[in-house]
């Protein structure tokens, strides 16, 4: 997205092939960024400058929802109007959230029932403002800080709990001055991004899975080099340390702003815990993996403060109440979070992904230490955030 409001060619190592990023290649290709595979190692995107191109069609989003939140903030500042949809899964998403403070900032935005997508953005001339959000949520502070590019004054975000830094890092790479201080991230409007060459960290989100499936192993040991370690994110490795997995870091690095670094993970006995607060805002797409495998602990996991999880891609806590009962768990779903209690054994069952692609991907490591085989629906789900997943679990648990 940034790339395509930066004058050049910006190129990008490691991109990843899960659908979500390919939804949103889409859409900036169809607001004028050329985009192409520079001899498959890369994907080279060339930017507009500031203002894109109207687009001649409906801008699909799939299932992402960090695409229509964070181009919506983008979309409001173009001379132009532009509508986004997305599927099924996406189209029953809160967008109210992102639609306040942008039309606080001038745009005028109209979406289907109650804030859900279809969304239409008339953009144009945008106002600063200085913007407290509820939830806290970095799709929603990145969404106003890239409106905030094409403002007047400076725009600032104020959270409750600092959330992940991500879209403060990334407009800092392409040149923009962003100040922070604590939960506060602000911009000046007007600022002229440059292109840049950068090399796409293995996301931790997505080695949670194998973190955990670690975890339920006592004796196991697995490496992940090249892995984010964005402090924003890296709350996961405290809190699986905390719960006894031995984790070593190395290797450390900075990139573009953001901290990259090796892991090496040893399964040992894994004592459980709590999740509430800040860590629970921090942990917010590690917590179905991280319950999915809590039966497998010593003291179990309660989940606190986890409202949120209720509208994602699914209902997650839900879900993973729902599927652990199928495999035999005793769980206590609550309006906002789960306990699940300790040495509990699983067997094979027949579980939903509810076509998620965390719940898909949690309950298959749920499923490598029950009893029996587990036969999970809609298991392309994980093809939104990682089309290998299975491929590499197979790789690593093969005998």
């Amino acid at each position: 997205m940034l790339a395509a409001l930066a004058r050049g060619t910006s190129r990008f190592h490691n991109f990843s092939a899960a659908r979500d990023c390919a939804s949103t290649l889409d859409c900036m290709r169809q607001l004028g960024a050329l985009s192409r595979w520079a001899n498959d190692v890369a994907i080279e995107v060339t930017g507009l400058g500031p203002v894109l191109q109207s687009p001649t069609a409906p801008l699909d989003c799939g299932n992402s929802g960090s695409t229509m939140r964070m181009l919506s903030g983008i979309l409001a500042g173009q001379p132009f109007a532009s509508e986004l949809f997305g599927d099924d899964s996406l189209s029953h998403r809160p967008m109210a959230r992102i639609i306040k403070p942008l039309t606080e900032m001038g745009a005028k935005i109209s979406s289907g029932d109650a804030g859900r997508p279809p969304l239409t953005i008339q953009g144009g001339a945008l106002k600063a403002i200085h913007y407290r959000p509820e939830v806290a949520s970095a799709q929603v502070k990145s969404c106003v800080l890239f409106a905030g590019q094409f403002a007047g004054g400076e725009t600032i975000v104020e959270e409750p709990i600092r959330t992940r830094d991500h879209g403060e890092l990334a407009l800092q790479a392409f040149g923009a001055e962003v100040e922070r201080h604590g939960n506060i991230a602000s911009i000046r409007g007007g600022q002229q991004l440059k292109a840049i060459e950068a090399h796409v960290p293995g996301d931790l989100s997505s080695a949670a899975f194998f973190l955990c499936a670690s975890a339920i192993f006592p004796g196991s040991q697995i490496s992940l080099p090249g892995i984010l370690m964005n402090p924003t994110r890296a709350r996961l490795l405290d809190v699986l340390i905390q719960m006894g997995l031995k984790i070593t870091v190395g290797q450390i690095e900075q990139q573009h702003g953001e901290l990259v670094g090796a892991i090496e993970v040893r399964g040992a006995e894994w004592k459980g815990g709590t999740i509430a607060g800040a860590d629970t805002a921090a942990l917010i797409d590690e917590i179905p993996v991280l319950a999915a495998a809590a039966p497998y602990t010593e003291n179990g996991l309660e989940v606190r403060d986890a409202k949120e999880l209720r509208v994602k891609e699914s209902d997650r806590i839900a879900a993973v109440a729902t599927n652990l009962r199928k495999m035999g768990a005793e769980v206590d779903e609550r309006p906002d979070g789960l306990h699940i209690p300790g040495r509990q054994k699983l067997h094979g069952a027949e579980v939903d992904s509810f076509g998620d692609h965390r719940i898909a991907m949690a309950f298959a490591v749920a499923a490598l230490r029950a009893d029996g085989e587990t036969l999970i629906h809609g298991a392309d789900a994980a093809g939104v955030s990682y089309p290998t997943f299975f491929d590499d679990l197979r790789s690593i648990t093969a005998e």
